[in-house]
Parts: structure tokens; sequence; C-alpha cells
């Protein structure tokens, strides 16, 4: 089953798609605490890739990271599937991270919708291959979330 994540955020639709769909705003906000995310190739088209390094800065989360046998630094893929400036984007993850799981892709779209006050995102997530990947994708996206909105309201 699809699950859904919403925020309305302070800012233009216009807005949100730059920070969604450029290096520099998506380095701003898509890692979450005490984690830094590096653009290294963003080809903004459908059937164009994504491709990101996630790495791990802050000084609890590199001990809890090396405490644990983590890689410090992960890259991620991305294909786009769908670009409708500035109210739809839509992208399949490569989901080849998982121990003992052969890789797959998983499906994320977003719709922008100008209401007072600002944007609503409505982000439909596929599920992953269990509930409890799925449910730590879903925390993932929504801190995604909380993120781009404070760096909105910051603005």
């Amino acid at each position: 089953m699809t699950e859904i994540i919403e925020r309305t955020v302070p800012a233009s639709a216009t807005r949100i798609w730059e920070l969604w769909t450029t290096p520099e705003g998506i380095s701003h906000w898509w890692a979450p605490e005490g984690f830094r995310t590096d653009v290294t190739r963003l080809d903004l088209r459908e059937g164009g890739e994504l491709i990101y390094t996630m790495t791990t800065v802050a000084p609890e989360q590199v001990a809890f990271m090396e405490q644990n046998g983590m890689p410090l630094s992960t890259e991620s893929r991305k294909y786009f599937t769908e670009i409708t400036e500035p109210t739809r984007l839509a992208y399949r993850s490569v989901v080849d991270f998982v121990p003992d799981h052969e890789p797959y892709e998983q499906l994320t779209e977003i719709e922008l919708e100008p209401v007072d006050g600002g944007t609503r995102i409505t982000m439909r997530v596929e599920p992953m291959h269990d509930e409890v990947w799925t449910q730590r994708l879903v925390a993932g996206r929504a801190n995604e979330l909380d993120n781009l909105a404070a760096l909105v309201a910051d603005e």
C-alpha cells in the first residue's frame, strides 16, 4: 500500500521545485541531522539520474556508524520518471543497500500545490520489500520534508 506524507510549507511551488531539483538545493535539506549530502550528478529529465553521496559528519553519528561497522559515506542513485515543472516530480530509487536482498527500485512521487500561505507537498511513497524497511523509508522521507519546511521558514 502506498504511503502518503504531506506538509504545507511557507514558500512558493517554484522555490520548493528549485530546492528539490538543483544540487545546491538538495544539499541544503536532504540529509538528516549529522549528515551531509553531496550531489555528484543531476540530469533533470525523464530517464535522467540523480547521484548523491550521504556522509556522516557529526561525531556521535560517526562513532555509531564505526561501532556498527557501517560506512561513513553511501552513494545513492535515483532515476526521474516524471517531471512537470513546478508541480510534479517522480523518481525511482535504486535500493541496493539491504543486506541479503537483491537490488530493486522504489517509486516516490511528489506533488506541489499552491495554497494560502505557501505550498502543500504531497509525497506518495511506494512500499519497500517489508514493513520494517518501509517504515524506515517513510520516516526518512518525513524527516526530509521537515528539513525542507525548516529551511524555507528561515528564508
